[in-house]
């Protein structure tokens, strides 16, 4: 954290003792997920995020991952954005972000 914002580390789909999906759909979901996680832990959340990078493997998923990426963050909130077509080793994608972290900017 510095000045009241979390900065996270890239998140995959990978899930804790178990299974990655193996669906795009749904490892744009858990990577969210774990992203979710990761917020918690500096006490903040999804809503509030100010910038996402996606890093995705297959570029002709772009409309897929907008579509998800509008469900998660919803009508009202849309962090900027940053996404790019890699290549990565196992998994589709990576997202990482910035995210407010309301404790701590009053600190």
């Amino acid at each position: 954290m510095a000045n009241g914002l979390g900065f996270t580390a890239g998140q995959v789909p990978a899930v804790p003792g178990g299974d990655m999906p193996v669906d795009f759909a749904g490892q744009v979901r858990q990577t969210f997920a774990n992203l979710a996680t990761v917020l918690a832990e500096a006490a903040s959340d999804l809503s509030e995020a100010v910038k996402v990078n996606a890093h995705l493997v297959e570029e002709d998923r772009m409309e897929e991952f907008n579509e998800i990426y509008r469900e998660i963050f919803g009508p009202d909130h849309m962090p900027a954005r940053t996404t790019v077509a890699v290549g990565l080793w196992g998994v589709r994608l990576e997202v990482d972000c910035v995210a407010v972290c309301p404790s701590e900017s009053h600190a």
